[in-house]
């Protein structure tokens, strides 16, 4: 008896499942520059879990709709949702401080199951790419994006640290630890021009459709591959 497929309906993702094995997947916040909420990194865990699991699919593009990447944090949410709370006077502060490091573990491993799924996964970036989109991509196995793409680690600017893994995969994608500090320690504009140049990405095209188009091309390329021989190379 054969299992049943897996559903893929999410509230803020879009996922097409192709012929050829390849799993397109959009954030679709447009409204909210494609924030990651509670909602959306949750949904990444879940659906990037699934991916890893669904025998369909030989490879992954990741993209997002409107325009631009993501703004970043949904920080309209940070002040209601669990990063926002008030702590509970009535508990020490081991406890408050323990129960929030769960939360934050529950984050990070939701964008690493970008990084844990079997299949590679070619992301298209197109205008801002901010924050935990930096997160994101760096979890990814191949990057291209528009000419009109850019890039911020800009956690310092709220006070916070990069601490999904940013800072963590980061050094090991462009191989250029002043580079990374420069732009952690600074949260300065980096253009798409920058980034190809110090390796954070492998393609520059002239559009978000071209670049959502090459990416699609690159995973039909991997599809086309053995899925035994993908899995090795992406896991050894």
């Amino acid at each position: 008896m054969t299992a049943a497929a897996p559903s893929y309906e999410f509230k803020v993702l879009k996922v097409d499942i192709a012929a050829d094995g390849v799993a397109h997947v959009v954030v679709n916040r447009p409204e909210a520059l494609n924030a990651y909420s509670t909602q959306t990194w949750t949904e990444i865990g879940q659906c990037f879990g699934q991916i890893k699991r669904d025998g369909r699919v030989r490879s992954v593009v990741l993209s997002a709709a409107g325009r631009m990447f993501t703004a970043g944090l949904d920080l309209k949410e940070v002040l209601t949702g669990p990063l926002g709370k008030r702590p509970d006077p009535d508990a020490d502060a081991a406890r408050r401080g323990y129960y929030h490091r769960l939360f934050i573990l529950e984050f990070q491993d939701a964008i690493s199951a970008i990084e844990a799924c079997d299949k590679p996964v070619v992301v298209a970036v197109h205008g801002g790419c901010l924050g935990i989109g930096i997160d994101v991509i760096s979890a990814c196995d191949v990057r291209f994006a528009s000419e009109d793409a850019y890039f911020m680690v800009k956690e310092v600017d709220i006070g916070m640290a990069a601490d999904i893994g940013t800072l963590q995969r980061l050094p090991k994608v462009v191989g250029n630890d002043s580079w990374v500090r420069d732009v952690c320690y600074t949260a300065r504009r980096v253009s798409a021009k920058e980034a190809h140049c110090v390796g954070l990405l492998s393609r520059v095209l002239p559009s978000k459709e071209a670049a959502v188009d090459a990416a699609l091309e690159t995973a039909r390329a991997i599809a086309a591959k053995s899925p035994v021989a993908v899995v090795s190379t992406k896991h050894l």
